[in-house]
């Protein structure tokens, strides 16, 4: 680490809890973000700024004027331009020293099963359930931890997926692929824009937590928000014994579950 980052770094570095060689395992690591959005935006400004090595982000989606309420990676000269690469221009005016890879597509087959194996981290920030449950399926492939976001209208919600860990249980878990509900888009509700800000953000400090092995994640709760009364609740979650998707390595089961934002 040189002069520069010492001093870049210099307030993470002072935490006992990261220190140097914490800071210097951030630099070597590879978050891969799954949609430069609401979510997106704060958790990809967030890694970026804390000086996260390697930034994969991916979306298909070009910006237009009404994300720009709450995508706060994007400004108003951006409109038209794809959402990851209006996103890769702000990262790299904020730390150039982070490589940020821009994939204007939305992942799936093969080459999302090699991003996320190649990551390190996975956070997903995308708006629909097809796309959440391709890309638990590759977290729970490669064993990789998943921190996944929603949010819309005023309430948001968090969890982890460390598939790291045998007694994990996984995103169809919690929501089974059979059976969804209707998805609630933020183009058709509204969104509270802060809450994005406040979701994304959680989701960022979780990424960084579970790259360096620190403190407790949300490895096993759902953490709920109803931010109109600022209300926070955490719900206990466990591996659904006959989930499809991860029983092999299934013990335990649900505890309780809910209906997700989008």
């Amino acid at each position: 680490m040189n002069d520069n980052q010492l001093l870049r770094y210099s307030r993470h570095i002072l935490l006992p809890q990261i220190g140097v060689e914490g800071q210097e395992r951030l630099m070597h690591s590879h978050a891969l973000i799954v949609g430069a959005g609401g979510l997106g935006s704060p958790a990809a400004l967030y890694l970026a700024a804390s000086g996260i090595g390697r930034i994969t982000i991916c979306d298909g989606d070009a910006v237009d004027l009404t994300n720009l309420q709450r995508q706060i990676v994007h400004r108003t000269d951006s409109v038209g331009l794809n959402k990851a690469a209006s996103a890769r221009h702000t990262l790299a005016g904020l730390n150039p020293e982070v490589s940020v890879e821009a994939v204007p597509s939305r992942l799936g087959g093969e080459e999302l099963l090699q991003r996320v194996a190649a990551a390190d981290v996975v956070l997903d920030a995308s708006d629909n359930f097809a796309t959440r449950h391709a890309v638990n399926r590759a977290c729970v492939s490669s064993r990789k931890p998943l921190v996944s976001g929603a949010a819309v209208r005023f309430d948001g919600q968090l969890a982890v997926f460390d598939l790291r860990e045998e007694a994990s249980p996984c995103y169809h878990c919690l929501f089974p692929e059979q059976g969804e509900p209707d998805e609630t888009r933020c183009a058709e509700n509204g969104v509270f824009s802060p809450l994005v800000g406040i979701i994304g953000t959680v989701q960022a400090a979780e990424a960084i937590k579970a790259l360096l092995g620190i403190g407790q994640t949300l490895n096993g709760r759902l953490l709920l928000l109803d931010a109109l009364d600022m209300e926070w609740r955490s719900i206990a979650l466990a591996k659904d014994p006959g989930c499809p998707v991860c029983s092999h390595r299934a013990r335990g089961g649900l505890q309780e579950a809910t209906s997700p934002p989008t």
